[in-house]
């Protein structure tokens, strides 16, 4: 009895079946071809991700808002004096020993021997230095102005007992000193003075002087003799000399020293000299007063009336504290 029924079922359910295929097969063709129209639908990683925008380009800044970037720096060593700092500490070594050292001594010399001792020692060794002049005159081919010197030198030695006393410069020789040299040359001749050097010991000068004044102290033995090479003759004659040469600049030295800026006071000085010594070999006068610092342009200490020393201005002029060129025009 089961198998006859359920071979019944199955009869009925596969008559079913074949009675209902036509409308299943008629629905899937519509639904294939509707699925063909329809766009394609985004995954469900896409459509929950955000869109994003791209983004706007940065505004430009406009009117004040714009800004420049400045670069600053220390300002460099000024033209003509590349070793600046080196030479403001060498200077204030120099001027610390002077002051606890050489400048009691000088103020000792100026008080403990007469003025005219004093002036006379100065000329003794000012006479001494007139061969370089008359020498540098030559070079310079000024054969007038050498003989001028030479007989300076022979006047003064002879009649001024060995230079002590200027006979040469009154009535009726009028020979007056002049200052010139090795360095003169050069710089008469066109070379540049080259970077300002504050050295111990020889003070404020330049390359060129440098190589000047050194060629000045080898012609002089030669000049005067062989004796001028000992070792006897040249320490106290220099430290003499030198200590004279300070006593007649105290003045000086001490009115710089309260200046606000005493290196660059004491080196616009001293170019300053240099550059009119240069000028009057081509008979151009300095249009600036010139403070000596060196030489016989110093007066000696003790002179009744004498004027007191006043410093110009380092700052009026700024091309005063560079080395000139010094060419000839």
């Amino acid at each position: 009895m089961l198998l006859p029924a359920v071979a019944a079922g199955m009869m009925m359910i596969g008559t079913q079946a074949e009675a209902a295929a036509p409308q299943l097969a008629v629905a899937a063709e519509v639904a294939g071809e509707a699925q063909d129209a329809a766009p394609s639908a985004p995954s469900a990683a896409t459509a929950q991700a955000p869109v994003q925008a791209p983004a706007a380009p940065p505004l430009a800044p406009q009117g004040d808002a714009a800004q420049d970037i400045v670069v600053t720096g220390d300002k460099g060593a000024p033209k003509g004096d590349p070793l600046e700092q080196l030479n403001a500490k060498s200077f204030e070594a120099v001027q610390s020993v002077d002051k606890a050292v050489v400048e009691p001594v000088a103020k000792a010399y100026n008080k403990g021997l007469p003025r005219p001792v004093r002036k006379g020692l100065r000329n003794f060794f000012s006479n001494l230095g007139e061969p370089i002049v008359a020498a540098a005159y030559l070079l310079q081919f000024k054969p007038g102005k050498a003989f001028e010197t030479a007989g300076r030198f022979g006047v003064n030695t002879t009649l001024g007992f060995v230079g002590m006393f200027d006979v040469a410069k009154r009535k009726p020789f009028n020979l007056p000193h002049r200052d010139n040299g090795i360095a003169n040359t050069l710089g008469f001749y066109g070379v540049g003075p080259g970077p300002y050097m504050y050295l111990p010991v020889v003070g404020p000068t330049t390359l060129r002087d440098i190589i000047g004044d050194t060629a000045d102290k080898m012609i002089l033995p030669f000049a005067l003799g062989g004796k001028f090479f000992k070792p006897a003759y040249v320490i106290p004659a220099t430290i003499l000399n030198q200590l004279g040469e300070r006593a007649a600049f105290d003045e000086t030295i001490t009115a710089i020293r309260k200046e606000d800026d005493p290196y660059t006071v004491y080196k616009t000085l001293y170019l300053k000299q240099r550059k009119a010594e240069i000028e009057a070999l081509h008979g151009r006068v300095s249009a600036e007063p010139v403070v000596p610092i060196y030489g016989d342009g110093l007066r000696t200490p003790g002179k009744k009336d004498a004027p007191k020393v006043v410093l110009p201005d380092p700052y009026a002029d700024d091309d005063a504290a560079e080395p000139a060129p010094d060419a000839p025009q």
